[in-house]
């Protein structure tokens, strides 16, 4: 398992921004956007390409396309904040399909409610998209999911907004051969399983449900 802290000037900046309270839903789902862009970008560096030969207006040229077919998951539903800026910095063509898992309040264990995957793989490499990984339980159902869909962890990239030590222990544990790739990892993880100092409730602070 490797994961990747991205190291970026503009990625802490934005961060910042997003741990502030003062920061509005519009801004908030931008900043998340922004993240997630070059979430996107830096965990596509390693994919395979292929080469095919092509005209332009003035002569032959050597092109390349990228060979996986590459699809999108993202988590019900904060994950959403983050699958537009996956579809402009991947494959123009990658499949998006949703995951309905929520976290029960009392136990704090993932609940499967949803998923949007088609009866058998279309896709060869998988990108789960979940802005905030607490206890990892939320991830590692998702993760779940996936392998039994019969993706290979292998092929499945986990990106993620900000996630605690202890919740990437948890997939760590889980799924060891997991690729991670996050823009901040706090060292807090309260007893009601919430990072500190954190974000706050992603999906609230997206849709602006927050409630007084």
């Amino acid at each position: 398992m490797s994961i990747t802290v991205i190291d970026h000037p503009i990625v802490r900046a934005e961060l910042s921004k997003l741990r502030l309270t003062t920061t509005s839903p519009k801004d908030f789902r931008e900043g998340i956007k922004q993240i997630s862009f070059i979430l996107g970008i830096e965990a596509s560096r390693s994919l395979e390409e292929a080469t095919f030969q092509g005209e332009t207006p003035i002569s032959a040229f050597t092109g390349t396309i990228i060979k996986p077919r590459v699809g999108l998951t993202p988590i019900l539903r904060a994950g959403l904040g983050m699958s537009d800026a996956l579809a402009n910095s991947g494959p123009s063509d990658a499949p998006v399909y949703h995951l309905g898992i929520f976290r029960e309040k009392v136990t704090l264990q993932p609940v499967e409610y949803y998923s949007k995957l088609p009866s058998k793989p279309n896709v060869d490499l998988v990108y789960l998209l979940d802005p905030l990984i607490a206890t990892g339980g939320t991830a590692n159902a998702a993760l779940s999911m996936l392998l039994d869909w019969g993706i290979p962890v292998k092929n499945i990239k986990l990106l993620c907004v900000l996630a605690s030590k202890a919740g990437l222990d948890n997939v760590k544990a889980a799924h060891p051969e997991l690729d991670i790739w996050v823009a901040g990892v706090d060292d807090v993880l309260t007893q009601n399983g919430l990072i500190s100092p954190g974000l706050g409730d992603t999906g609230d602070r997206l849709f602006s449900t927050v409630r007084p």
